[in-house]
C-alpha cells in the first residue's frame, strides 16, 4: 500500500542528516520512521467510496494533494521554511498503516514505525512554484474560516504538479 507522508525541504534536509523522520516530516536516528504515529494519506475505503469511479492511480493521486495541502500547514508552522511541498511515498504493508473510519478526512492514516527502506521517492515542487505555494500559506487561515477567495488560493497551489525524485536524489536536493 502506497502511504504519502507530508514534509518540508527543512524536515527532509534534517532527517537525511540525522536520519530520523516523526510526525513533523523528519527521519529517527535508528533509520526508520519515529515509534510516534506519523500521519500520512493513503487509498482507504471512504476514499474509493468519495471517488466511486476512480481508478487506483487517480485515487493515489487525490491522497498525494491530500498530503501536499498538509505540507502546506507544516509549511505555515514554518515559516523559514522554503516554500516547496513536500511529500515523501512509503511502500507499506496493509497491517502497517491505520485507518479510523470515523475521521472526517477520507485519505487520511497513521502508521507507525517503519523502515527507511520503504520510502519509494519524494514529490517536491519546483522552485517556480513557491510564489503560489507562499500565497496558499498566507491563505490557510482564512481558508479554514471559510473565505471562498482563500480556498481558491489554496487551490491555486494544487495547479503546480510535483516533481518526482528517488530517493538516492534526495541528498542532493537537501544540499
Amino acid at each position: 500500500m502506497r502511504v504519502f507522508l507530508p514534509s518540508t525541504l527543512p524536515a527532509l534536509a534534517r532527517a537525511l542528516q540525522t536520519g530520523q523522520l516523526n510526525e513533523a516530516g523528519q527521519l529517527s536516528k535508528a533509520g526508520q520512521l519515529s515509534d510516534r504515529s506519523v500521519p500520512g494519506f493513503a487509498v482507504t475505503p471512504a476514499l474509493r467510496e468519495a471517488y466511486a469511479s476512480g481508478n487506483e492511480e487517480e485515487l493515489e493521486y487525490a491522497a498525494l494533494t491530500e498530503a501536499a495541502r498538509a505540507s502546506l500547514r507544516l509549511l505555515a508552522a514554518d515559516p523559514a521554511a522554503p516554500p516547496r511541498r513536500v511529500v515523501l511515498a512509503a511502500e507499506l504493508a496493509a497491517d502497517q498503516v491505520r485507518w479510523d473510519p470515523l475521521d472526517g478526512e477520507p485519505a487520511r492514516v497513521t502508521i507507525g514505525v517503519i523502515p527507511l527502506a520503504s520510502l519509494a521517492s519524494a514529490h517536491i515542487d519546483d522552485p517556480e512554484a513557491a510564489a503560489d505555494v507562499r500565497g496558499a500559506i498566507e491563505a490557510l487561515a482564512a481558508a479554514d474560516a471559510g473565505e471562498e477567495d482563500a480556498k481558491f488560493t489554496v487551490d491555486g497551489a494544487e495547479g503546480h504538479e510535483l516533481g518526482w525524485y528517488a530517493t538516492q536524489e534526495l541528498s542532493y536536493l537537501a544540499e
